[in-house]
Formats: C-alpha cells, structure tokens, sequence
C-alpha cells in the first residue's frame, strides 16, 4: 500500500475505508463513492475539518527556527528555564504578608519558577522577600490597583538595586503588570477590575524606558474561553486586545517596536491536546502578522501564559479533572506557551473539595507539570510537534480561522467597540450554545458528568452547588445538584425501575446504557433483574417509572404485552429503551416516551425528575 517514493497508495486506503463502511452499512463496496472516507471527517468547534489520515499531500514549507519570524515554531527562549516553560504558580496573598512570603518560597522550592500574584500594594516588598526577580519572573493581577502596586513593586526594585542585589543583567528580572482594560470589559465580577486605558498607557511609557524586561498589557483571552468561545474566537479577540493596546501606546508616543513589547497573551488550555498545541502555535503567527504589518516583524514576539481551562473543569466526580489539566499542560507546553498555570483539580468547587485540602489539590497541580517537565522532559525539545501533518494543517486552519473572526472585530472598529455592541457576546453566544447542544446529546461526551457518572460520590453540600460561571457539563451538574437535594430530603436518590425483557444476554447493553443515562441526571436505576413480563408485578417496590430493556426483535413480539404488565403492576410511566421504530406502530399498548442514542439527554432526565417529583 505504500512506497519509499511515492507514500502511502491513497486510492488503495479509500477502497480499503469504502470497504469497511460498506461492510457496516451492509452494502457492496462497489456500491461506495470513491469518497467514502469523507464520512470519518470530524469538524471543530470552529468550522476546521480534520481529516483522518494527513499524507505528504498536506505538507508545508519547514517553518523557520524557533525565535525567529513567524516565531510558529517558538519565540526567543531568553529567560526560560533550560527544561522548557515556567511553571507559574497562582498566589492569593491574603492575612499576614510574612505568612504569604513564606508560602511562595516554599512553592518556588518545590518546583514553581514564576508567580501570578493578587497582592496589596503595601504588602509587594514584603511577599517578595527573599525573592530572586532574576529567576522568577512576576505576573501581577491588581486589578484596578495596578498602579499603586506597580508603585511598589518598581520602589522595590529600585532598592534591591541600591542595596546591591547582584543581579548584574537588569534585563533578567520580569515581570508582567498585567492591565487588562479592554477584555475586563467584557468579564464580569470584582475579580476582573482593571484600570483604564488611558491610566495603564501612562504606565507603561513610564516602565518602557527601564532597564528590567516589564510588560504592562496582557492581551486575555481567558475571559472568552471562560464565557464558551471557540479557540479561533479566543485567539482573535486576544489578538485584538493586544492591538488595541498598541495603538493607545502609538498613539502616546511610543515607538511601535517599544509597543508591541509592552503586550503578552494569556490564553486557555484545554484537554483536547492537538487544538491546545496548534492554538498556542496560531496565537504566535496571528501576532507575528500583526507586527509585521506594523513594519516590526522582530518585536511580535509576545509571551503567552497558558491557564488550564476553567470551563472544561467538572464539579462532579472532579478527580477526573487530573487527567484533564494533565492533557492541557501538555498541549499548552508542547504548543510553546512560555509559562503554564495548572488549576487545581477541585477549582470548579466554591472552596475546593471538602475530602481534599488546598494544599494537596496545589501539590497535585504543580507535579502534573514538574511531571512532565522533570521527567518527560517535553521541555528538551522545542516544538515538538513541528513538521507534523497534521498538527501544521491545524495550525494554518485554526490561524485562518482566527484571523478572519479578528477581522470581523476590526471592522466593527475594533475589540471595544465590538464588546460594546454586543456582538462579541452574540458571537461567542452561538458557539455555547452549539457546544451546549452536543453536550446535551452527549455526542461531546465529559467523563464523570454525562458519561460514567459516579452515583455513589459523596453529594455536595449546598454551597458548592449552583453557581453563574460557565461549565461544558454545567446542565448535568444542576441535575445532579436536584438530586442531592432530594437525597437530604428524603434519604434516597429518586429511583426508576428497569424491566428486562428477554435473557441478560440480550438486555445487558440496553440496561447499561439506560443506568448510565439516568445516573448523568442522578436518579438510581434499580435492576431487578427480571427477564419476562411475567415477573413484573412481584419486583416493582413501588416505583411509578419503568423502562423496558430489550432488543428490537424481542419488542416487535413481547413488547406490548410488557407494556401492558408493567401498568398491570402499578407503573403510572412506562418508557422504552431504544428508538420509537423499534417498537410495533400498530400496538395498543405503546410505551410514554424513548431514551435513545442521540436523545437531548438533559431535557429527558428534567422530564423524569420533575415526574419523579424532584424538586
């Protein structure tokens, strides 16, 4: 099928897929289009087609070196560690300053190499005690108190300096301000406070003629990642962010080379690897372009600080959020983010879980990284994933992609104006709602929350329930949020029985499917493990919902009569495993409702426990 000079024999692979999707749609292969194939093509949130199979016909130019222009292969590694990335760890600095100060020594001893720090003002010197600026670079997030913080941390400086610190290359202290006025716009709460335009443009003509490398925008996209943004869309509004701030910096006096320094990205990591690897890599050529088009080519070098997904993070069976920050830091990581916050797996829990404490959900989220850093040593190599098929496809795609939302904005007049209008909202709005939809029908499934459930897990108390932030599997959670109410309420979960009808060897993947189902939504199957109608009225303990577990064939003989039983034995609600066509149209006794594949699965399990009497 293949050959050294010519690759893989395409013609021969269609045939070969033709053949397999004839074999499972019982058809000739002769009666298969040559394009068969296309029916394995999957389609991003975003419009890209992924193809199954990448060849030499998919490949691209070698991209040049990273550190040089477009910078998709990396940007310059002055100031990383040799392993690879910074591991930036989130700092809230509350209660005594010297407690705080002994805490982030402590977590730049047990592998942190950078701060993203929430600090008073008058607290700067003395939580960066004992700090080597030199090594650990600094991410600020004061909000609206950037530059009474910012203040500080340059008196700080300044008197380190004085003292004679024996930092011998100024240029080696980082640090990130972090003023975020244009996509604070569009987030809501106190946390995302930030001082205006025109206060942070002051600051950074201020900061730009130091000789410390200082950054005073970060270009954010989180904020719309967070709301349910496609990555094209949190790459362009990030873009866009970042662009704004330029011009406010032009505009001031600044020379555009200066500007585009004055500007880092942060953006959003989730576990869907590939797209993680290839945003990271698209963020880099999208701003490479806008420098370029500027006339700086050289300076769209910008920092990106990758923080593991918020909105793909479950509250429910949240362990499994391990393996989803897991896969996000290595995107993020491979990708070339410069620096990777990991959340904590319990993070999405108002107060973390209560069988964990914060410190052991800290630990585990700083070793996923040192993992991969120490002992994978993903950071050895850069761009791990360049020449890639695939992922340079990806890349190019997600760029195109991402660029033509970005113009959008800019014709609009710009991210500002765009957040104003409330056509960043509309947009981003219709790719949640796509998102939710194939969450509801579970053809984007999320372990633990819409597919294999832990009914057993422990309910949540009522402060860790509910809650406005956005989740992917926030709909099931609110189910199961009803359900431990009504367990508090009542001392059982709501409970449906399930009727097998023909051997266990017959009904075990309908009765699997159905128990996972009802488990998504909270309510308990009870499986009593009957076989014929006839057993029916001796195993129902008073359940008023059924659902008949068979196969087709058996439903087209047995079915009605099963039915007809059930009701017999005091069942008020009867439904059906499987499609409404796999039971006689003709029946007199029909089931109340289907639980198929492909159902909206949220509206069916809000239908059974508002039957069920759940509140």
């Amino acid at each position: 099928m293949s050959s050294p000079t010519t690759g893989p024999d395409l013609h021969s692979w269609y045939a070969s897929v033709g053949a397999v999707l004839a074999k499972a749609a019982r058809k000739d292969p002769a009666e298969m289009p040559e394009d068969a194939w296309r029916a394995l093509v999957a389609t991003t949130r975003d419009g890209i087609e992924v193809n199954p199979l990448y060849t030499r016909a998919d490949e691209t130019p070698e991209r040049p070196a990273p550190g040089s222009f477009p910078f998709v292969r990396g940007g310059d590694r002055s100031g990383l560690p040799e392993n690879g990335w910074h591991l930036s760890a989130r700092v809230e600095a509350k209660g005594d300053p010297s407690e705080v100060n002994t805490s982030v020594l402590d977590l730049l001893g047990q592998g942190a190499s950078a701060l993203w720090l929430r600090v008073p003002a008058a607290d700067v010197a003395a939580v960066l005690k004992d700090v080597y600026l030199d090594l650990a670079p600094v991410t600020f997030d004061a909000g609206s108190d950037l530059v009474e913080v910012t203040d500080a941390f340059l008196q700080l400086l300044d008197q380190r300096r004085a003292a004679g610190d024996g930092v011998t290359d100024r240029s080696a202290v980082i640090a990130d301000l972090g003023a975020t006025p244009v996509t604070s716009a569009y987030a809501a709460g106190a946390s995302s406070e930030s001082v205006d335009l025109d206060a942070a443009v002051g600051l950074a003509v201020r900061v730009a003629e130091r000789e410390e490398t200082l950054r005073t925008f970060v270009a954010d996209g989180t904020v719309f990642h967070a709301d349910g943004a496609g990555d094209a869309q949190e790459l362009a509004y990030a873009v866009a962010a970042g662009l704004e701030y330029v011009r406010g910096l032009v505009s001031a006096g600044l020379d555009v080379e200066v500007a585009l320094r004055q500007i880092s990205f942060r953006l959003s990591a989730t576990d869907d690897q590939f797209v993680s690897i290839a945003k990271f890599r698209a963020g880099r050529l999208m701003w490479a372009r806008v420098a370029e088009l500027l006339g700086a080519p050289d300076a769209g070098n910008a920092p990106q600080h990758a923080v593991t997904s918020s909105a793909m993070m479950a509250r429910r069976d949240p362990w499994v959020n391990m393996l989803r920050t897991t896969l996000a830091s290595f995107g993020a990581g491979v990708g070339g983010a410069t620096s990777v916050t990991v959340l904590p797996f319990d993070a999405s829990l108002p107060g973390g879980l209560e069988s964990a404490s914060p410190a052991f959900a800290e630990r585990i989220a700083r070793n996923t990284q040192l993992l991969l850093l120490e002992e994978s040593h993903l950071g050895h190599v850069v761009d791990p994933a360049g020449g890639s098929w695939y992922v340079e496809s990806l890349t190019d795609s997600l760029a195109e992609a991402a660029w033509s939302a970005f113009q959008t904005v800019e014709a609009e007049g710009g991210l500002a104006a765009a957040i104003a209008s409330g056509s960043v909202a509309a947009a981003i709005a219709r790719v949640r709602e796509a998102r939710d939809a194939d969450i509801a029908h579970r053809t984007a499934p999320i372990t633990g929350v819409s597919e294999f459930p832990n009914l057993a897990e422990p309910p949540l108390d009522p402060a860790r329930r509910g809650g406005e932030d956005y989740r992917y599997g926030r709909d099931f959670e609110a189910l199961r949020d009803r359900s431990d109410a009504h367990l508090e309420a009542t001392g059982a979960r709501p409970t449906i029985l399930l009727a097998g009808l023909g051997p266990m060897a017959e009904t075990t993947g309908r009765v699997t499917f159905i128990a996972n189902l009802l488990a998504a939504g909270g309510i308990e199957a009870r499986n009593p493990l009957a076989t014929a109608a006839d057993q029916y009225a001796g195993v129902r303990e008073g359940e008023e919902i059924a659902v008949l577990c068979g196969a087709d064939k058996r439903y087209a003989t047995e079915g009605p009569e099963a039915v007809r039983a059930l009701r017999e034995a005091g069942v008020t609600t009867v439904y059906l495993a499987g499609a409404e066509k796999g039971f006689p149209a003709d029946a007199d006794d029909r089931p109340d409702g289907y639980l198929a594949t492909g159902i909206n699965a949220v509206a069916a399990l809000t239908t059974l426990l508002d039957q069920l009497g759940v509140k």
